[in-house]
């Protein structure tokens, strides 16, 4: 005997359904690349932001080398969220303070220029409450500092920066943890079991220095 060859409307079904299991691997598969984006790469000297502008179609990283490059990425919304503009100008501080660090002879004059400089990328967004509190809490630092030496002075603004980056990741994971434990506390749910959550707003890691707030909790 031979098979019954597929009817017209069952092959377009059959199709149908592959187009759209293949359209669902590619949209977990986006999801899951995501979830490994870094909204803010640095190390000591080097300062990297995700365009979010480009996402999702493209992953691609802005070299911000000053603070005039932070206040650009900043106002045209390359990247998001309050904590991660936050960082991103204290960072961007941090990489020009240590560009430039031969240039200044005193501490006076790196104080001065702290605050300049963070007073101008604050008017890329002064809505940001994030923003504002990191330029009071650089500012404070850099003067409290301006009747030492100059290195320690540069020394003392860059080490705050960085601070404020593992800070920010510290207190994701702590919002997580305890979040985690209050949102099944409260679903009444056993250890082990899942529960369904609905959130809204940019939460995740790419609003943030990394892991996120409620996104992190998920």
């Amino acid at each position: 005997a031979h098979p019954t060859p597929a009817s017209p409307t069952a092959n377009a079904r059959a199709r149908t359904l592959s187009a759209a299991a293949a359209a669902a691997t590619d949209v977990i598969t986006l999801v899951m690349a995501t979830l490994t984006l870094e909204a803010i790469k640095y190390s000591r000297g080097s300062l990297e932001l995700l365009d979010q502008l480009a996402l999702p179609q493209h992953t691609k990283y802005i070299p911000i080398a000053s603070c005039d490059e932070v206040w650009h990425a900043i106002r045209d919304m390359n990247v998001r969220g309050a904590p991660a503009i936050a960082i991103a100008a204290a960072l961007a501080l941090a990489v020009e303070l240590d560009a430039r660090r031969e240039t200044f002879t005193s501490a006076v004059e790196v104080d001065e220029f702290t605050r300049e400089r963070f007073d101008h990328v604050y008017t890329s967004r002064p809505t940001a409450v994030n923003l504002g509190e990191a330029r009071t809490r650089i500012q404070a630092i850099s003067r409290a500092l301006r009747d030492g030496n100059v290195s320690s002075a540069i020394e003392g603004v860059i080490s705050g920066c960085e601070k404020m980056m593992e800070e920010d990741v510290a207190s994701c994971k702590a919002i997580g943890a305890h979040g985690a434990e209050a949102l099944l506390r409260a679903a009444g749910a056993k250890a082990g079991a899942k529960i369904s959550v609905m959130t809204c707003c940019n939460t995740g890691s790419l609003a943030t220095a990394g892991y996120g707030t409620a996104l992190g909790v998920i």
